[in-house]
């Protein structure tokens, strides 16, 4: 019989991951799932537990959260990999704010109907992405977006409006973004059949498909096919960036100038003029990076989800 560990982040979604401890409990033992639980206590301390698990003989790491969860999860996944601990597949309960990695790998979002999804156990071997600069000069990895830019700064500001989450906070982050906060720096892009030199307004590397909890970078991305979408926009007018957010939230945006799709799988940015303010999965990568070097690694990491 497999083995699951559920790591719960207790603060994801402001508490929830706490608060779906019980109902945990209680769908895991109808379903006789053998399992154990435990909560993280700082950050990165999904990392750990994780790959602790795989050297425990725990078959299946589930996540209990949002983004943040997912991606150290993922990394210690990976890292276990690497390491020749071992190998686990990875699940997913998703309490957290904008659950963008689940809703790209077609976990249901909600407690209820991710607990589903798990029980089900149909899996789906997934691309994962690898990012050195930044504040992580050694490397992290990834499992949904990287974000250059606009977007990564949009982040920084909606984890500092309090009263709201999800996808409220990051349209006001991106309205205020948008007219207080940034300046699109130049940088030079090398892709794997092209590069760039321009000032951006984001560069937002896709293995899934959304972001900000609502915004289709990359409408059609696959997240098995060994590429990553790369959503290209460079610097705009401020009247522009408005008109093009709803064309984002559509998926719709690479109909309309300047915004264009580059698939690739290795990606190298270098500041040329100002910073480069990047997320990963969510998480601050660097406020003021200089440069990175992304690679995609192709079906790395088996996922609990809904194949259809």
């Amino acid at each position: 019989m497999e083995k699951y560990k559920v790591i719960v982040n207790p603060i994801s979604g402001r508490g929830a991951g706490a608060r779906s401890i019980d109902e945990i409990h209680e769908k895991l033992k109808e379903s006789k799932i053998s399992y154990d639980l435990v909560v993280t206590k700082q950050p990165w301390h999904a990392v750990e537990l994780t790959k602790n698990a795989i050297r425990e003989g725990y078959s299946v790491v589930v996540a209990v959260g949002g983004d943040g969860t997912a991606n150290e999860v993922i990394n210690g996944l990976m890292e276990a990999k690497q390491q020749k601990i071992g190998t686990a597949a990875m699940g997913m309960l998703t309490v957290g704010r904008g659950n963008d990695f689940a809703f790209s790998m077609n976990i249901p979002v909600g407690l209820d109907k991710s607990l589903n999804t798990l029980i089900k156990n149909k899996r789906r071997t997934i691309d994962i992405g690898h990012v050195k600069g930044g504040d992580y000069p050694q490397g992290r990895y990834f499992g949904n977006c990287i974000g250059i830019g606009f977007d990564a700064v949009v982040g920084f500001v909606a984890v500092k409006l309090k009263p709201l989450r999800g996808f409220s906070s990051y349209i006001l982050g991106a309205l205020m973004t948008n007219y207080i906060y940034f300046k699109p720096p130049r940088i030079k892009a090398i892709f794997d059949k092209e590069s760039l030199d321009d000032r951006f307004l984001m560069i937002s590397v896709m293995n899934g498909r959304r972001l900000g909890g609502g915004f289709m970078m990359a409408p059609d991305g696959i997240p098995d096919d060994g590429l990553f979408d790369v959503c290209v926009t460079p610097k705009v007018t401020k009247g522009k960036v408005l008109s093009l957010i709803p064309h984002f939230l559509k998926g719709d945006q690479y109909e309309y100038e300047p915004v264009r799709k580059i698939q690739t799988t290795t990606l190298k940015t270098t500041a040329l003029e100002g910073s480069l303010p990047v997320h990963v999965d969510g998480e601050t990568l660097c406020v003021e990076g200089q440069q990175l070097d992304i690679k995609i690694i192709n079906k790395q990491i088996d996922l609990i989800c809904e194949n259809e």
